[in-house]
């Protein structure tokens, strides 16, 4: 990625930042959402976490639009890619390491127990980045409203 890329990827995701601050809700309530939304969008879900997102903004009102935009955002397809390979990672960290295979043999028809530890593994790793994600979002909230 150039660093022009890299540079318009973090102006977005700061523009994305400052809408979610700059709506009525206490701080506790972005963070809510934005780990919500971090949460969903890292988990493997082909794309479905946007609708649920979407969903969960229009009927619940003290949902954050913007605070779903920007972990969106953040866990873009890119980003994705090492999250599977983390989650994989944490899954053998949990499981151990799937006895008879190697690291060039593991792809998706390698079997339900390399499957289990990628989606543990995602699952663990989503917990952890939301809870991350809503402490961030917290101390960020507060600090820009305290300087209005």
């Amino acid at each position: 990625m150039s660093a022009r890329r890299f540079g318009d990827y973090v102006e977005r995701v700061r523009g994305a930042l400052r809408l979610a601050v700059s709506e009525d809700h206490p701080p506790y309530l972005v963070a809510w959402s934005f780990a919500v939304g971090i949460f969903l969008t890292t988990l493997p879900n082909f794309g479905g976490s946007i609708l649920v997102l979407a969903l969960i903004g229009r009927h619940v009102g003290s949902a954050n639009k913007f605070a779903f935009f920007t972990a969106v955002a953040i866990m873009n397809p890119l980003v994705k890619v090492s999250v599977y390979v983390g989650s994989f990672f944490v899954g053998v960290q949990l499981f151990g390491p799937v006895s008879g295979i190697t690291r060039a043999d593991i792809r998706i028809d390698a079997g339900t127990d390399v499957l289990v530890r990628l989606l543990v593994g995602n699952v663990a790793l989503a917990a952890g980045f939301a809870a991350v994600g809503y402490a961030g979002a917290y101390l960020v909230t507060r600090e820009i409203r305290q300087r209005r």
